[in-house]
């Protein structure tokens, strides 16, 4: 078992600091001047709603031993454990394989620092953030707080960016000369995409036996 002081880049298994290779390059006669609509529909009106009420159990289930979670500082057995606060989030470098099973925890730790906080610190001013630094949240409903709050900055930063600044080169790795348009729509697809997890993972839990629940707190 061990810590890391600095994960690499590659740590951020789904959401890379730069753009899908499939974006990369795209030209537009046009940008979206509505850039955050898709995401900001999917929060109000559909996943804030699902997300209500979530319960600690429900945050740190899993319907499988092994599973990577967010822990009290001390108890992971992960190889990789980071985090600044009273909890950690597991990691191992290299990935194992099959990829380790994620609980809500863990999936809502990666949205809130991986694609939000580091880059709203990047493109937004906001304070620096890491999964190294991150100050891990060990109930529901303060990730719920952060996640809103993370997302909050996100959007008001893309909608002050306009035409001219979704043009901007990102300037981040691996694609430093893609368009800021192209790291918004990436974002938007990791949002809906690692956020539907999490609520089907939510849909599972009722049907399951909770006291066979294979993370331990």
């Amino acid at each position: 078992m061990s810590t890391s002081p600095t994960l690499p880049e590659t740590a951020d298994r789904s959401c890379p600091l730069g753009v899908p290779r499939w974006l990369h390059g795209r030209r537009r006669t046009r940008l979206e001047p509505d850039a955050t609509r898709a995401v900001e529909a999917h929060w109000n009106h559909q996943l804030r709603a699902r997300l209500d009420g979530l319960t600690d159990d429900e945050y740190f289930w899993s319907p499988v031993p092994d599973a990577w979670s967010v822990r009290p500082r001390g108890s992971s057995t992960a190889p990789v454990q980071v985090g600044a606060g009273d909890f950690t989030i597991d990691y191992a470098f290299p990935e194992p394989v099959p990829a380790a099973f994620t609980t809500i925890a863990w999936r809502l730790g990666h949205v809130i620092v991986g694609v939000l906080a580091a880059r709203n610190a990047a493109h937004f001013g906001a304070p620096a953030a890491s999964y190294e630094t991150w100050e891990y949240a060990g109930s529901a409903a303060t990730a719920l707080d952060q996640l809103e709050a993370q997302l909050d900055v996100w959007l008001a930063g893309v909608r002050g960016l306009g035409e001219a600044g979704l043009r901007v080169p990102i300037g981040e790795k691996p694609f430093p000369e893609a368009p800021m348009a192209d790291l918004v729509l990436h974002i938007n697809r990791e949002l809906i995409h690692h956020l539907s997890e999490v609520c089907l993972l939510r849909d599972l839990y009722p049907h399951t036996k909770p006291a066979t629940n294979g993370v331990t707190r």
